[in-house]
């Protein structure tokens, strides 16, 4: 079992990955989808946690080379910067969804250097629009981001637009693929099921509409 199968597993049992072709979730934006995610449910199992951690340094070191700071987006992706920051021996910020509407009126909490070169760690990529927020307020300090690390991604093509037109690079601990992939091998789903799913990740808007309309 690969490392990204590994990390796959423990999240679907302790539950932070939920699948459910057939009756599907509600995401908040009204979306029908067949997957649901709560990546904050990690921080409560320290093996978990720590081989998250693990990943997200392996994935730095692979692809980032040399640097100088990690910042974590609030809130689900304070606790693993905060983790990867302290294997690494760097300086560690966080960024806010929006600024502070008192004091100094500070998104970027934490000691960060002009032309520093930054990594944002987030817990999941779906459109990739939250962290690449945080990006630009993180490079509104003067720093540089040179690429987000995440534990999970549902490799939506509106991510791999949103980052290519950010001329960014993105990379996960774990993804969707591998995840419904090692579901079906260990008997969590079906075969109808996992088409499902993959259909799903193809056209999510198509596959939520049939939903719907199924209902009806």
């Amino acid at each position: 079992m690969t490392y990204s199968q590994r990390v796959a597993k423990a999240l679907l049992d302790i539950n932070a990955v939920t699948l459910s072709p057939e009756k599907p979730f509600t995401w908040a934006s009204g979306m029908k989808a067949p997957i649901y995610t709560d990546n904050r449910l990690t921080i409560s199992y320290p093996a978990v946690r720590q081989a998250i951690v693990n990943g997200m340094e392996e994935q730095i070191k692979l692809h980032f080379g040399n640097v100088d700071a990690i910042a974590g987006t609030a809130t689900a992706g304070i606790p693993h910067a905060t983790g990867v920051a302290q294997e690494m021996g760097l300086p560690m910020v966080y960024v806010r969804t929006k600024p502070k509407d008192h004091g100094e009126g500070k998104q970027v909490e934490g000691v960060l250097h002009e032309g520093e070169k930054v990594v944002v760690i987030d817990d999941l990529i779906s459109t990739g629009g939250s962290v690449l927020n945080a990006v630009h307020a993180v490079e509104n300090e003067g720093a540089e981001v040179i690429g987000v690390v995440s534990i999970f991604t549902y490799q939506l093509q509106a991510a791999e637009q949103n980052f290519l037109a950010n001329d960014l690079q993105y990379f996960s601990v774990t993804n969707y693929t591998t995840l419904i992939n090692l579901a079906k091998e260990t008997g969590l789903i079906s075969a109808d099921h996992l088409k499902s799913l993959q259909q799903w990740r193809e056209d999510p808007m198509k596959w939520s509409n049939n939903q719907q309309l199924q209902a009806i």
